[in-house]
């Protein structure tokens, strides 16, 4: 038994290592559709037109998030190349940079111990595992929003430097989501210092100085919308001009939001975030919310530095403004994701014998339940690699309870690791690579780049072709209407990709010749039809290739 072998301390080590090697398996997924594969294609056109200020899609001016994001996939794209690799890379790395500020944040106020535990939560955490692979912003903003929160409570004691660094990461993640961020990044000082009578501290000129630092590091962000948008007055955005890129950025892209008073609109709901954490934070999610309650309680709250404030309150305002606002989408709740890997593994160092049972048994449920799951979707979907996903799952299941037993803190943690490591691995490795032969834009343009390398791609009547708009040459044009499809018809080695309902039009109108068909399926919303592979073929639509003689 491996906890025999090795110390605790040393068995977490271990589980850590494993989980960021497996975690780098995710570099070799495609980019997926919708938002990974737009990101990745706004980053794609700041290399293409050498223009790294002004942000475009389909040709056209693209304002909703900041440009740090895509500053850093474009920089990844000039060293190592225009590929979904290097679109991931920025993002992993940051992330990785995150996990060890959680890390030190943690060891810092209880213990090495703890502080492994909650390392080992956060990389193992649902949610994460996914965005490992789907590249979106929150990865950034959460990494970059704990590394501020770690140099500014370094700075209630320390010298200025921390006061510059802290400053620093905030400004980028207010360059990566908007100036919301700095809600969890200082909401949980301010309900610190209001509970503990220090209210004082507002009057130090070193917290000014921060906010002053903020402004002045955000100012690429602010600059970069000012040319493209405040100075251009004249410009058509959100189907309106006088549109101003400060104000969006300040008001609208977060709070417009949250008041559903902007350009961009939801429906909100108070319950939205509690059920999604339920399955995001898989497996620990059962734990922190056990973990929550028994914080609420006096006898627990009195064993705790009085610092957990900071993180307690920074995790609360944060969900209480994500379950107000009007406009919510499940990876949202990755940004407090470090404050809940603390919280729970705060409770999982102090449970009780009777409360290591009981959860012990919850987790084997959740183990079972997740291993029986993938295993169903093996056998329905009819992997190409069929035998290999099985073994996994098999190898997954012996090695968590063969090898780790006993009633213990270290089995509820290692068993949880082992759980997550077969889920990346059945994931990256088998279910994603599966799927997105489904993404049809991701396979005409990479059927593009191997037989017409010349081509000059347009997409026709179609605003969604974001993985085609990667992949393909250079950058797409979308052409809208008949007169943008007559010009483009004059052009040499036009390749027109067009959805299957258009392509009656297109032969009715013209002599046309179809290079390929292209199966597609909306990957993020799988449904049981597309998972069964007898059924498959009835939910799947058709792109085409095409060339007009």
């Amino acid at each position: 038994m491996i906890s025999l072998k090795l110390s605790e301390s040393r068995c977490y080590e271990v589980l850590i290592w494993v989980l960021i090697a497996v975690s780098c398996l995710s570099l070799f997924n495609e980019v997926m559709e919708p938002d990974g594969a737009l990101y990745a294609t706004i980053s794609k056109n700041i290399i293409i037109r050498k223009d790294w200020f002004n942000l475009y899609v389909h040709g056209k001016d693209w304002l909703d998030k900041p440009h740090l994001p895509f500053w850093l996939a474009a920089a990844s794209f000039k060293l190592f190349g225009i590929s979904a690799f290097a679109y991931k890379l920025p993002s992993l790395l940051i992330s990785l940079m995150g996990t060890f500020y959680l890390y030190r944040f943690t060891k810092d106020h209880f213990n090495r111990q703890t502080a492994l535990i909650t390392t080992i939560i956060f990389l193992s955490g649902l949610h994460v595992l996914i965005s490992n692979s789907d590249v979106r912003a929150e990865a950034y903003l959460a990494a970059f929003v704990t590394a501020a929160i770690y140099h500014y409570d370094k700075a209630r004691q320390k010298s200025l430097q921390h006061i510059v660094a802290g400053s620093f990461f905030a400004a980028c993640a207010v360059m990566v989501k908007g100036i919301f961020v700095l809600i969890p990044v200082f909401g949980g000082f301010i309900i610190y210092w209001a509970l503990t009578h220090q209210l004082k501290e507002f009057l130090k000129p070193k917290w000014w100085i921060a906010i002053a630092l903020i402004l002045i590091f955000i100012t690429p962000e602010l600059y970069s919308l000012y040319i493209q948008f405040d100075l251009h007055p004249e410009k058509t955005v959100f189907g309106q001009q006088g549109v101003s890129g400060l104000k969006f950025f300040f008001w609208d892209s977060q709070f417009g939001r949250f008041f559903n008073t902007g350009p961009i609109k939801g429906k909100g709901d108070l319950s939205f975030f509690l059920h999604t954490t339920l399955w995001a934070f898989l497996p620990w999610s059962v734990l922190f919310y056990a973990g929550v309650i028994d914080s609420c309680k006096k006898r627990s709250r009195s064993v705790l530095p009085p610092e957990i404030i900071i993180i307690w309150s920074s995790a609360l305002i944060t969900f209480l403004l994500f379950s107000f606002s009007k406009f919510q989408l499940p990876h949202y709740i990755l940004v407090i994701f470090p404050q809940f890997s603390i919280i729970t593994a705060l409770y999982l160092v102090r449970i009780s014998e009777k409360g290591i049972k009981t959860f012990l048994v919850v987790q084997n449920v959740i183990f079972l339940i997740v291993i029986l799951l993938l295993g169903s979707i093996t056998v329905c979907f009819h992997f190409q690699l069929y035998g290999i996903a099985i073994l996994i799952l098999l190898i997954t299941t012996v090695s968590a309870f063969i090898l780790f037993k006993g009633a213990s803190v270290q089995t509820i943690i290692n068993r949880g690791a082992i759980l997550s490591i077969g889920i990346m691995s059945f994931l990256y490795l088998l279910f994603y690579p599966s799927i997105l032969k489904y993404q049809s834009g991701m396979e005409a343009g990479k059927w593009l780049q191997a037989n017409q390398s010349k081509a000059n791609p347009a997409v026709f009547r179609y605003e969604h072709a974001f993985s085609f708009d990667f992949y393909a040459n250079g950058e797409v044009k979308y052409l809208y209407d008949d007169a943008d499809l007559e010009k483009a018809r004059l052009q040499k080695n036009m390749t027109i990709y067009t959805y299957e309902s258009e392509l009656q039009y297109l032969k009715s109108k013209y002599d046309i010749k179809i290079l390929k068909r292209f199966d597609y399926y909306h990957v993020t919303k799988l449904k049981g039809k597309f998972i069964l592979a007898e059924s498959r073929p009835s939910v799947l639509e058709h792109f085409y290739l095409i060339t007009i003689k």
